[in-house]
């Protein structure tokens, strides 16, 4: 009786076992599938900014710039060829003629674009993430106006006015009444905010920016109101190639200029070699991890030099604290148009249809050049540094310390 109660209850023990390791077994199956379920739903759907209040809006910032989502990787899982990198404010009409520009690039599969963005909207998310026919990144610039609206480095209502003057505002008690800039004038944020973002956009990429580990070319910085002419690939990969053969102390790319496509049939495979200047090779600039780096040497130099604007502060370092003045290797016939015809920050007077206008006419007047089989070096200027009068505009210490953490607290 007893052997068979044992043999029993044994029985009984081993199909508790069993039922209980099958209920595990399913419940695990249930997790794994729901969890892989969440992964693909995370990697069909791109990251969206949280749009409330500022506090909301810098955490989605914050969170974005630490995933690094690339759009499109499954479809184009090759390593990129090109890397674009482009400076976005809040003119959606001229990145929308910059989108459809790079669509119609040759070969714009091969590229990685990142859009570096101050201002957040719907509208601007919307055009970015519509871009289906190569890999796209989104990066934000963390310390906008935008993100602090009444406050450093935003605005900050117990600011100095930009012409109070130092006396007065010594007297008022304004924040930073013992900070004017060269010419006595406080600081504006949407002022200062391009030449922030621009430095932090420089560290960001070539420092933090995983998609750009191990890429070893020239990383090609555009803003949103530029335009890509179609050869632009075919373009930049023969203008490296001659760089390397015939030009190797060359420090910088230049792919466009501000001429626009005047004599563009003639100038189409002419390239030239000269110091760097702001006024010249500001446009579409061929960047490289090496040049960079002795970019990044000046950054105390860069961060404190009275001008509000990067290019002539990078010209002012051109021959200063860089002790051997850049040269720049530049495209004769421009492969990159400037659309804008108002400021960076000025919305009032843009035009944009206007602009696409005679975009499209001077697609039509360059068509028959483009593409050219050979490129040759046909004009050398000097390469020195070229002094200039600074503008200002950046004159608080508040700015400079911000600009000098960028390289440490990305």
């Amino acid at each position: 009786m007893r052997l068979r109660l044992l043999r029993r209850n044994l029985l009984l023990l081993a199909l508790a076992s069993l039922a209980l390791a099958l209920l595990i077994y399913v419940k695990l199956l249930a997790v794994a599938g729901a969890g892989a379920e969440s992964r693909e739903t995370a990697q069909a759907t791109p990251p969206r900014p949280r749009y409330g209040d500022a506090g909301a809006l810098r955490a989605s910032v914050y969170g974005m710039n630490h995933g690094q989502r690339v759009l499109n990787a499954d479809r184009f899982p090759d390593e990129p060829e090109v890397v674009l990198v482009v400076q976005v404010h809040n003119r959606p009409a001229y990145l929308k003629m910059l989108v459809r520009s790079l669509e119609n690039t040759a070969e714009v599969r091969r590229f990685l674009v990142i859009f570096s963005h101050d201002h957040l909207s719907e509208e601007i998310a919307g055009i970015v993430q519509g871009v289906t026919f190569c890999k796209v990144l989104q990066i934000y610039y963390p310390f906008s106006q935008q993100l602090y609206p009444g406050e450093f480095p935003g605005q900050d209502p117990k600011d100095c006015p930009r012409d109070v003057g130092k006396e007065a505002a010594v007297k008022a008690g304004c924040l930073n009444a013992e900070h004017p800039d060269s010419y006595g004038h406080y600081r504006e944020a949407h002022i200062t905010q391009a030449k922030h973002h621009w430095w932090w956009k420089l560290h960001f990429a070539w420092e933090r920016v995983r998609a750009l580990q191990g890429f070893s070319g020239f990383a090609v910085f555009i803003e949103e109101d530029n335009y890509l002419l179609p050869d632009f690939y075919h373009f930049l990969k023969n203008m490296s190639r001659h760089r390397k053969a015939h030009c190797p102390d060359c420090d910088m790319l230049a792919l466009g200029n501000h001429d626009g496509t005047s004599g563009f049939n003639e100038l189409s495979g002419k390239l030239e070699t000269t110091g760097w200047l702001s006024t010249k090779h500001n446009l579409g600039m061929g960047i490289s991890r090496e040049i960079y780096y002795k970019m990044m040497g000046c950054s105390d130099e860069f961060c404190t030099y009275d001008d509000y604007n990067w290019d002539w502060t990078l010209q002012s370092l051109s021959g200063t604290c860089i002790s051997k003045p850049l040269k720049v290797l530049a495209a004769r016939g421009t492969r990159v148009l400037h659309t804008g015809d108002c400021g960076l920050h000025q919305k009032d007077a843009c035009q944009p249809e206007q602009a696409h206008a005679r975009i499209l006419d001077s697609l039509r007047q360059a068509k028959a050049a483009l593409f050219p089989d050979t490129l040759a070096i046909t004009r050398q200027g000097p390469v020195e540094h070229r002094a200039h009068v600074k503008n200002g505009g950046w004159g608080d210490i508040r700015d400079h310390a911000l600009c000098k953490t960028y390289a440490k607290r990305l």
